[in-house]
C-alpha cells in the first residue's frame, strides 16, 4: 500500500514541473518574439554612440542579439513566472490572502522596469563616463558590441532584480515567512550587504556610491513598511476571526 504522503509529494513535484515548463515555454516564446524586433531595439540602445560598435567575429552579432532578446524575454516572462508561483502556493492559503498576494504579480513587473530604468538611465551612463574619463589620453577607445552590451546588462539587470525587494517581502510576509520584526533586526546586516553590492558595481568615488546606496536603503525601508502594513492587517483579521468565533 502506497503512503499518501508520498503520493502527495509526487503530485506537488509534478505540478512544480508543469509550472516550470509553462514558464520556460513563455520565456522561449517571448525571446523568439523579441528576436523579431531585436535590430530595432539594438538601434535604439546605441542611438547616442558616436562610433559604430566593433565585431571581432561573425558569430558575435548573434550573441549580442541573443543577449538583448534574452533581457527583453526575462522582463516579459517575470509576471508569468510570478503567476505560476502564486498558483503553486495558493492552495495552502486562505481566500483573503490569495486575493491580496495576487497584487504581487503586476507589482514585480513595475518594480523590475523601474530597476532597469534606474540602471540604464542613471547608473550605466555615469559608470561609462567614468571609464571613458579614465582611459582618455592614454588609450584609443574602441568598443566591441559583445563587451559593450555585457557591461550594459551588468549595470541594469541586477537592479531590476534588486528593485523586486518590496514585492518579494510583501509576498513572504503574506505567507508568514517574514515579518517586520525580523526585517528590523536584520537591518544592519542588510545595509552592510547592500553597501557591498553598491560599492562593487559602481566606480571608486563616493558620489557614485551614494547615488546607488541611497535607493537601495530606501527600498529596504519601503519593504519594512510594506511588511508592517501586511502584518498588521493579518493580525487584525485573526483577531476578528477569533472574536466572531467566541
Amino acid at each position: 500500500m502506497k503512503n499518501p504522503n508520498d503520493q502527495s509529494l509526487i503530485g506537488h513535484l509534478e505540478e512544480m514541473r508543469t509550472r516550470l515548463i509553462r514558464t520556460l515555454v513563455s520565456f522561449l516564446v517571448a525571446m523568439a518574439a523579441a528576436f523579431l524586433y531585436v535590430e530595432e531595439i539594438y538601434e535604439w540602445l546605441v542611438r547616442d554612440m558616436e562610433k559604430k560598435l566593433v565585431l571581432l567575429g561573425p558569430s558575435d552579432v548573434i550573441w549580442v542579439y541573443m543577449m538583448i532578446a534574452g533581457v527583453v524575454a526575462i522582463a516579459i516572462t517575470l509576471p508569468v513566472a510570478a503567476y505560476q508561483i502564486w498558483k503553486f502556493v495558493t492552495p495552502a492559503m486562505p481566500d483573503a490572502t490569495k486575493r491580496a498576494t495576487l497584487l504581487f504579480i503586476p507589482g514585480i513587473s513595475v518594480l523590475f522596469a523601474a530597476g532597469i530604468c534606474f540602471g540604464y538611465f542613471i547608473l550605466f551612463p555615469m559608470v561609462l563616463h567614468f571609464m571613458n574619463r579614465m582611459a582618455s589620453g592614454s588609450f584609443e577607445m574602441m568598443y566591441t558590441a559583445q563587451k559593450y552590451f555585457t557591461f550594459m546588462i551588468h549595470m541594469t539587470v541586477p537592479f531590476g532584480l534588486l528593485f523586486e525587494m518590496p514585492a518579494i517581502v510583501m509576498f513572504l510576509t503574506k505567507l508568514g515567512v517574514l515579518n517586520p520584526v525580523r526585517l528590523a533586526k536584520a537591518r544592519k546586516l542588510a545595509y552592510f550587504v547592500l553597501v557591498i553590492v553598491a560599492v562593487t558595481i559602481t566606480p571608486p568615488d563616493i558620489l557614485s556610491d551614494i547615488i546607488v546606496i541611497v535607493p537601495l536603503f530606501l527600498l529596504y525601508e519601503i519593504s519594512i513598511t510594506i511588511s508592517k502594513f501586511v502584518y498588521r492587517n493579518q493580525l487584525r483579521a485573526q483577531q476578528e476571526m477569533y472574536s466572531s468565533s467566541i
